[in-house]
């Protein structure tokens, strides 16, 4: 407000200044022309008196009647001095004003304008053929002080002008400008208050006036008890939404973590089904042992125990050891791999990890779906790459887009295919997740990471697992994910990340 006030003002002041310096400026031109033609014709007049009236003192040899001629020429303020000399160079008469403006016979040097003219006795010195006599010369010094100090004095004059020209129409600017800004302060006062207090709490301003302000202050009041009405009927929707809107999270965040237990409890059944095969066959491999001790024992108690017995049982406790072993040690690397993904994924450690071992180990736990589905997983991962972060954030990604590929993208007649990619670059990883399956379209792709879509709604999706993948990626990961989906050609997913996650506590997914 006040800084529109003070502009209006500065540019009122630098037009009217502007307006009046230029009248000054051309007003001081015409002045200066008038000067100068006056003090041109002042040089022409002067010399051609002096050149008429000053020949016959000279032929006369009366320096005293040549004196008073220069004397009465020398009055004019803008005439410094005026000096006469006969034929032989010798002066015959002059006169001057001194420092003090004062007129005096002496004569010194004098420098600046002057004009030079010869004295004849005829006085028609331009008459060629004339039989003139020259006497002598006339020397006239001008001075443009007069000059000078009249333009000077005429620009602290228009200078002056100008000040209080200014002076007076600014305090009538300044005036008429109170007289707008003054309901405008009050308005703009109002709407602070309405602004930092309850609408209830604002007062309505005084509709007093009588000018153009007035219809606008009583707008403002009814804008205000409208908006009053407004308020209170937002305070009731407010109040009755705060309770939906907790229903809402709660419903929420059930649902994220049934997504989440879902995806652990497909773990858990991966886990199951692979380790179901290694303990049949040791437990079938120690019936067989079993079986065969039991005829070997029964054959030393009743002493036909022979060579090729004992061979057979030794071939056999062999063969059957190795099966024992060997199964064994494959249930007890499922059984590890399940217990450290299970607890990446319930405790929310951060340590570091190998990613191609931990992709791995996913993928293993997700082999009874990939089985089910007709569908083969291959990694391309350099086993150098070392992450530090949360591994089970990095499980429940992997596992959600497999899941998603799995439900979405394959048909039953075309073998799936997806390949996990991941390279290195500096500090940031490139991951990328690829299916040629039958691709997202192109009115759904841009809403694939929004929660709760999905495109089968009441077949068990629940529209959160790639929402999820988002936030892991984005606010865990710190990183970034995009989608690519060209037609017929299935489905990209591109994720990048840094190799060690941000220091924050990460949010359940």
């Amino acid at each position: 407000m006040y800084s529109i006030r003070i502009r209006l003002i500065v540019l009122f002041i630098v037009m009217t200044t502007s307006i009046l310096a230029a009248f000054g400026i051309y007003a001081q031109g015409l002045l200066s022309r008038e000067l100068e033609l006056r003090f041109e014709q002042l040089q022409k007049e002067t010399v051609t008196r002096l050149t008429i009236s000053l020949p016959r003192p000279l032929w006369d040899l009366s320096p005293a009647s040549a004196q008073r001629i220069l004397s009465a020429e020398i009055l004019p303020e803008e005439v410094r001095g005026i000096l006469v000399v006969d034929s032989d160079g010798e002066r015959f008469a002059s006169v001057q004003k001194n420092s003090n403006k004062q007129i005096t016979n002496q004569w010194t040097v004098i420098q600046g304008i002057h004009v030079t003219l010869p004295l004849y006795r005829d006085t028609d010195a331009s008459n060629s053929t004339s039989k003139s006599t020259r006497l002598g010369e006339v020397r006239v010094y001008f001075s443009r002080e007069y000059i000078d100090a009249a333009l000077s004095a005429n620009i602290w004059r228009r200078t002056l002008e100008i000040l209080v020209i200014d002076s007076i129409l600014l305090l009538a600017f300044t005036f008429s400008l109170r007289m707008v800004f003054t309901p405008l302060a009050q308005l703009r006062d109002a709407l602070f208050a309405l602004s930092r207090h309850d609408s209830d709490e604002a007062e309505e301003l005084a509709e007093t006036q009588l000018s153009e302000f007035s219809e606008v202050i009583q707008g403002f009041n009814q804008t205000q008890r409208k908006l009053k009405r407004i308020m209170g009927r937002r305070r009731q929707a407010e109040e009755a939404n705060k309770q939906a809107y907790t229903d809402l999270q709660a419903a929420q965040a059930s649902l994220l973590q049934s997504e989440k237990m879902a995806c652990l409890g497909s773990l858990v059944a991966g886990v199951a089904h692979e380790i179901n095969t290694p303990v049949g066959i040791v437990l079938t491999s120690a019936s067989v042992l079993s079986d065969a001790t039991s005829q070997l024992k029964n054959a030393m108690s009743d002493g036909a125990i022979r060579k090729s017995s004992v061979m057979l049982y030794i071939e056999t406790a062999e063969q059957t050891s190795q099966l024992i072993m060997s199964n064994a040690e494959r249930a007890a690397t499922l059984i590890q791999s399940f217990k450290q993904v299970a607890v990446d994924q319930t405790s929310e450690l951060r340590r570091e990890y190998k990613l191609k071992e931990y992709i791995d180990e996913v993928i293993s736990s997700l082999h009874p779906a990939l089985k089910q589905n007709d569908a083969q997983v291959t990694v391309n991962c350099p086993a150098e790459i070392v992450l530090e972060g949360y591994p089970g954030a990095m499980a429940q990604v992997i596992t959600n887009l497999t899941m998603n590929a799995l439900a979405h993208a394959f048909t039953p007649e075309k073998q799936g295919q997806i390949v996990i990619s991941a390279e290195q670059n500096g500090e940031l990883v490139n991951m990328s997740f690829k299916d040629n399956g039958k691709g997202i379209s192109q009115e759904h792709i841009s809403k694939i990471f929004d929660p709760f879509f999905t495109t089968k709604r009441g077949q068990g999706g629940t529209g959160l697992g790639l929402n999820i993948v988002f936030n892991i990626i984005n606010k865990q990961f710190g990183g970034s994910i995009t989608v690519q989906s060209p037609p017929s050609e299935g489905t990209r997913f591109i994720l990048q990340f840094p190799s060690v996650s941000p220091q924050t506590t990460p949010d359940q997914p």
